[in-house]
């Protein structure tokens, strides 16, 4: 049945390896053991997932390699359909009921010491910045990697974060560093402004 609706027993087969193994590479014969599908029938199928931008290639030891690309505009919705794991299996740490916004505060918001937090990129509908999340302030590595591994168990992907201090911040948002301008001038949401800092700009730019 589901081989009929994506069109190809191996395309699914391909949908199903990739999406259980996100961030993982793997070169054509690999493929075609693990799939047991004829090499040819993976290159062809290989070839349509990269026009349409499902999977990444990239070349090592004279060997192209190919993985899921996780910032594919419908990698949710695909990893939900062939992932064996749940999409949302973390959703168990947090409280039920809460929407997927409060979920991704819910997880940042125990940082201690953060000022600023900013969700953006994969995070937002419509965004196209290449950070998903910006977090400001003196923060603990360690707490930092728990929640941001929380995210990406939500998800069902890496997530790309940075992290900054407030003066860094600062200086960046007012001489309009073009990192900072990018992120701000793209769709966002504004998690955290303990400062207000974002609001004064606004003021300021009136």
């Amino acid at each position: 049945m589901i081989d009929a609706l994506f069109g190809s027993k191996t395309r699914v087969k391909l949908l199903h390896l990739f999406t259980n193994h996100p961030g993982q590479s793997f070169y054509v014969r690999e493929i075609t053991r693990l799939i047991d599908e004829q090499i040819n029938s993976v290159r062809r199928e290989l070839s349509n997932m990269l026009e349409v931008g499902v999977i990444t290639s990239d070349s090592s030891d004279n060997k192209l390699y190919y993985q899921v690309n996780q910032r594919y505009e419908f990698y949710a919705p695909l990893r939900a359909i062939f992932a064996n794991e749940p999409l949302n299996a973390a959703k168990q740490v947090l409280n039920e009921g809460e929407t997927a916004g409060e979920q991704y505060l819910s997880a940042i918001a125990g940082i201690t010491a953060l000022r600023l937090a900013i969700l953006s990129g994969v995070l937002v509908k419509g965004s196209n910045s290449s950070v998903d999340v910006l977090l400001v302030g003196t923060l603990p590595t360690a707490k930092v990697k728990a929640a941001m591994g929380i995210i990406e168990k939500l998800e069902g992907r890496e997530i790309n974060y940075t992290v900054m201090s407030y003066e860094d911040f600062y200086y960046r948002m007012s001489v309009r560093d073009k990192f900072i301008t990018e992120i701000l001038n793209s769709k966002h949401v504004v998690a955290i402004d303990k400062d207000n800092v974002l609001g004064q700009s606004q003021q300021s730019q009136k």
